[in-house]
This record gives C-alpha cells, structure tokens and sequence, in this order.
C-alpha cells in the first residue's frame, strides 16, 4: 500500500464517492502528479467508480463498493474526500476523522446543526485538518472584494447585499428533478445552495458576528395546480405543441441541448449510471426522476428565499435566492461601507470600487487562469485542492481557508435562517453559537 513518505512529499487520498463533485477534485492528480495521488475510491455505482479507477490508475484492490470497507482497514492513505450525498457526509467524516485521516468535505458540512458541531467536535479531538469545499472562497472576485474591505478602502462595512440567481433550468434540474428536491431526503435548498453564500458575506463581514437572522420562502410555480391540461407525466409521452413551450422541457435540457450538442458533462452526465449516450439518456428519461414532469414531482424546497442578518456593530446584510432567473449561479454583491461601495457580478472581468472622498472609480482587473478540468467556480476548485494539499504537506492548518471554525459559524446562520423562516420570528445567535 502507498503511504506518503517520512518527507511528505507525496500526498495520498481517498475518494469517497466518485461522482461530479469526486472526480473533479481527483484531477487534481493530474495537475500535480508529483505530489498528489488518488490511490483508492469507494462508490456504489459501477460506472461512476470504474471511471475513477481508469482516470486514477487504482489497483483493483483499492476499488470499493462501500466507504465501509475502507474504514475497516488500517490507515493507509493521508486523506479522504468525501463527496457523497448530503445526507451521507457526517457518518463516514467521523468515522475517517477517528481513524486519523485528514478530510476533503463536499459542503454543505452535514445536513443538521448537531451533525455538523459533531463533525467539528471529532475531527478537533483527533487533530484532523478539515476542510469544507466552500470553494467560492477562493475564486479570483471574493478575495479581491476581502483584499479591499481588509485595506479599509471602503471603511467600515454598514451592509451586504447579495444575490443567487440559480437559473431556471438548474432550479428544475436540481431542486424539483434531482436529488435536492425533497428535504427530508438531502436538506433545505438554501443550505443546498446557498451555504456558499452566506459563507461569503460572513466571510467579508471578518471579525463581526451575525447575531440575528429572519428569513422568509416560498415554493412557486412547481405544483400540480400549475400543470398544463394536456400535459403527460413525462416529457417524452407529452404532446409536441405543449412539450415545445415549455421552459423545463427534459427532452429539450437534457436531448436536444444536451446530448445532441455533444455535451456529455453536467447535467447530462448525473442522469444515467452508465455512459452518457442517447441510449442511456433516453433511457433515463424514460424511467428516472430527470424525464418526469415538473408539476407532477413532490418536491418541497424553497424556490426563492430571503435571508436578513445583522451582525455585531450594527452591520447588516441581505441574501435573496432566486430559482427563476436566466442567468445559472452568476451571483451579484454590493458591499457598502462608509467611504465607499464595492460592486461585482459574477462573469465580469474586474470589481468596481467607488471612493466617495476623491469621487473615483476604479476597476480592479481580476487574474483569469485556465486550470483545464479543475477550472470549475472560476479556478477556484483548483485552487482549493492546492491550498488543502499544501496544508497536508507543510503540515500548516492556517492554509486552509474554509475549516472547522469558519464553516461551522456560516452554516449555524444557515440552521437559524431555517428556524427563523418554518417559525416565522426572528432567531438571535447568542456568543456560544446556541439560538434564542
């Protein structure tokens, strides 16, 4: 078995769960073979795990069915990233943390506030560096909007704005289609999603704390009293005149502007569990979850959600998640302070700055680098594997960014949001992070 050396000059990991999330992260190899290797990969689905092990090199020893099956063993790797559903993060993240491995977490951290302080707790008592893929953190506009809020060059921050535009199709592919499209199943759409996001506006706001939250949803558009008249459970049984107006067509999504464009990625690749070909895919849509009509699901997450929170001194921001939009997760902040604003919208080329004192407006270019199958969020998912890598070899838990403490207070505004919405009050954060 492959251990890294006295030196540390190899790093090994475990992949737990080998889908979109896992196999992007495990390409990390092939960025820095030197000092990086996948050495093992545990996932239910044959496909999902025999593609891994082809892009990995693995001996077919170290391939698994089951996360199970590599806790049994004796540590024999560095590291494992866990990218399994949400709802199966916190077993195997305490298991793996008991027996001493450090850990990758796919966010959300876990899907209940316990689970999460549970997570912290364990991964704390057994010196495990943690770090959860609150990737946006580090893409090239959230540190540059941290770098000018920390320079003082809007003073002292007075509120946030910020905005999650899912996308219309997105929403339908995810929320209402896919495996976040009931809670009691995965979680609530905004730790779903937007755990990122409220992440980053406690991550701008720095030593300020958030110490009440209210929040209000609603579930729109996606329920049967909204089906068509002629439309059929499924879109491929649907008549052509009803199929072809509407926006949530799977025949147009996943056929006709997936497969047929030659696009094999995501979504198109989530649909089957074997290769993403016409055959599989319209299989899928036949039988599966991603064929079926939109307003015959029973999927029960918020479709827009607001989030107020004040912080202390006075600060306060707002978060609005917004399922219909045509524009997919290109988030749009305002930050202001008092001496001046910051404004970015994802996709933009530079972060505008505006100096009340001299009237100024600068345009603060941003770095752009292509890291080929690690440039998802922006390069932010390779720059999240390096940090955690480099973490691992200096031994240096100040390189990771998004750890135990940072991500456990960000989700907690997420847990009070959650309260503060289904009891329709507002929710106070008290210092030792319990809700009054």
């Amino acid at each position: 078995m492959i251990m890294s050396d006295s030196e540390g000059k190899l790093t090994t990991a475990i992949v737990i769960g080998a889908g979109q999330r896992g196999i992007g992260y495990a390409h990390y190899q092939e960025v820095k073979p030197e000092e990086f290797r996948v050495i093992a990969v545990a996932d239910p689905k044959k496909y999902q795990r025999e593609r891994l092990q082809t892009l990995c090199n693995i001996a077919d020893d170290m391939v698994f069915q089951d996360w199970r099956e590599v806790a049994e063993r004796e540590r024999f790797a560095d590291c494992v990233m866990i990218c399994t559903q949400d709802q199966q993060h916190k077993e195997p993240a305490v298991v793996f943390a008991k027996k001493g491995y450090h850990i990758l977490l796919e966010k959300p951290m876990a899907t209940t506030e316990e689970d999460c302080r549970e997570i912290v707790r364990v991964c704390k008592e057994n010196n495990i560096f943690l770090t959860v893929c609150h990737v946006l953190r580090y893409t090239p506009w959230v540190r540059k909007i941290k770098e000018l809020i920390d320079s003082g060059a809007i003073g002292d921050v007075v509120n946030i704005q910020h905005l999650e535009p899912v996308g219309y199709w997105h929403f339908a592919h995810s929320y209402v289609r896919g495996n976040w499209h009931k809670e009691s199943e995965s979680s609530p759409s905004l730790l779903a999603k937007c755990c990122h996001d409220v992440d980053l506006v406690c991550h701008w706001m720095g030593e300020k704390k958030c110490q009440k939250v209210s929040s209000f949803g609603h579930l729109s558009h996606f329920n049967k009293e909204n089906k068509p008249k002629k439309a059929a459970n499924r879109c491929l049984d649907c008549p052509k005149e009803v199929e072809s107006k509407c926006p949530y067509s799977a025949v147009e999504i996943y056929i006709n502007n997936g497969i047929k464009s030659f696009n094999k990625g995501w979504p198109v690749s989530v649909l089957t569990s074997g290769p993403p070909d016409i055959e599989n895919v319209t299989e899928a849509l036949r039988t599966g979850p991603y064929g079926r009509c939109v307003f015959d699901m029973d999927n029960d997450v918020m479709s827009q959600q607001v989030v107020n929170m004040q912080f202390t001194g006075g600060a306060t921001a707002s978060l609005s998640m917004i399922g219909f939009t045509e524009s997919i997760c290109a988030r749009e902040v305002n930050v202001f302070g008092t001496k001046g604003e910051i404004r970015y919208k994802d996709g933009n080329g530079s972060v505008l700055q505006v100096d009340f004192t001299t009237g100024q407006r600068y345009h603060h270019k941003l770095e752009s680098r292509n890291r080929g199958p690690l440039s998802g969020h922006g390069g932010a998912d390779y720059c999240l594997m390096e940090n955690f890598e480099s973490a691992l070899y200096h031994k240096d838990f100040s390189k990771i960014h998004t750890g135990a403490d940072e991500t456990l207070a960000s989700h907690l505004v997420v847990f009070a949001a959650e309260k503060a919405r289904k009891e329709n009050r507002v929710v106070t954060i008290n210092e030792d992070m319990s809700f009054a």
